[in-house]
């Protein structure tokens, strides 16, 4: 389960330098309308992405890095290359695991915490993650980014992941960082790059 929520819950650290201001709420219905129009028009994503797991008790964070793919409705990809092949795929209320050629299925919709983090990986794909029905949200800027800090309220949920923190440009409105951190203060940090939009995926690249 450690391994699983390490590998599949994408996430970015160490943006507080930058003087940090709350948004008004003229400046939240601003963003969140500009973070939407976006998502709309967006119909894949292709992205290279290093992540860094921070565990208390290791000297060195584990640094791993891959290709995320995005496809609408509701259909992600991580293929993690970087130092070991694996990749996770969630379609169809299913997720897809390929461990280096071993093959596990997991039905999310039978399971109410997968479910949540289903929901909340393919939202954050585009960006549109304003679920105030299960989260606690909250909205900062710096000369550089949008924060969005989301705290769930799902009893489940917060066994494993305290909150979120998602990172968006300042002029482009997309995700460019996503920061989870568990209860035990350890965390996980992604950050994308090479982000291509709308360009034409395969379905074949979403099996495993």
């Amino acid at each position: 389960m450690n391994r699983l929520f390490t590998v599949v819950c994408f996430l970015c650290y160490g943006l507080g330098v930058f003087a940090q201001q709350s948004l008004s709420d003229d400046e939240k219905l601003v963003f969140k309308q500009k973070v939407r129009e976006k998502a709309k028009t967006t119909k894949t994503i292709k992205s290279d992405f290093t992540q860094k797991k921070h565990l208390s008790f290791l000297k060195n964070d584990i640094v791993s890095s891959g290709t995320f793919y995005f496809k609408q409705p509701n259909v992600v990809k991580w293929y993690y290359m970087k130092p070991f092949d694996y990749s996770i795929v969630f379609k169809n209320n299913k997720m897809l695991i390929n461990d280096n050629g071993k093959k596990t299925t997991v039905n999310t919709g039978n399971n109410k915490l997968f479910k949540n983090l289903n929901h909340l990986i393919t939202n954050t794909a585009t960006g549109e993650l304003f679920d105030e029905e299960n989260f606690h949200i909250s909205f900062i800027k710096n000369d550089k980014q949008f924060i969005v800090t989301l705290r769930p309220k799902d009893v489940e949920l917060k066994k494993y992941i305290a909150q979120f923190e998602l990172y968006f440009g300042i002029k482009n409105y997309v995700v460019e960082q996503v920061k989870m951190i568990e209860p035990a203060n350890d965390f996980t940090l992604i950050t994308f790059k090479n982000r291509q939009e709308n360009t034409p995926l395969k379905d074949e690249v979403f099996t495993n």
